[in-house]
């Protein structure tokens, strides 16, 4: 298994166990089963975006302390310079580069995400994510098929959807070539103390 996925691993296991979490708490914040979530904490199988997000909400830290070990610093400007973003493996292929990993606080998550076009997943149903917060996707170059529950759209170069991601949401290259786009994820706004 890759060194990085093993480290990310050993993180939330971790966080989990000095937060005094179980797996079982950690699976039902993750929406996944206690034996998915276990094959994830052992590294046996690689994350999604949602699991990490998901986790990283349930521990109270920040996405990128669970990627790379340390928290963003910085809360006046972050700039992060062409092809230099943080990558992040969604599910093969698909490659999201965090570009504001050096923020702390942010009350958003903006990635650059490249989308492959693999012929074999055009006529099959697309995977649905779920996670609180909304998202914001603008496609920068190729075709985008988007799955909203049961509506589907096709998104070009210069459209944008924006959307509730708690409800079912999941997205394909598609027309024959990749698909470059920002996707900028809001997180829920926490319900301030009484």
């Amino acid at each position: 298994m890759e060194t990085r996925i093993i480290e990310i691993a050993e993180r939330i296991r971790g966080l989990r166990e000095l937060l005094n979490f179980t797996p079982a708490e950690m699976a039902e914040a993750a929406g996944i089963s206690e034996k998915e979530y276990l094959s994830c904490e052992n590294a046996e199988t690689d994350f999604s975006f949602t699991f990490l997000y998901k986790c990283a909400d349930k521990l109270g830290v920040d996405i990128v302390e669970l990627l790379t070990g340390e928290n963003p610093h910085l809360s006046f400007y972050s700039i992060i310079r062409k092809g230099n973003g943080l990558d992040i493996k969604r599910r093969p292929g698909l490659k999201y580069g965090h570009l504001g990993y050096l923020f702390k606080q942010k009350l958003a998550e903006p990635f650059l995400v490249d989308a492959p076009y693999i012929e074999e997943e055009q006529n099959q149903p697309i995977p649905l994510s779920y996670h609180e917060g909304q998202e914001f996707d603008y496609i920068l170059s190729g075709s985008l098929k988007v799955q909203m529950e049961g509506h589907t759209e096709i998104l070009n170069e210069g459209d944008a959807i924006y959307y509730d991601s708690s409800r079912g949401h999941g997205m394909i290259a598609t027309a024959g070539k990749p698909c470059q786009f920002l996707a900028i994820v809001m997180k829920k706004p926490k319900e301030e103390a009484k």
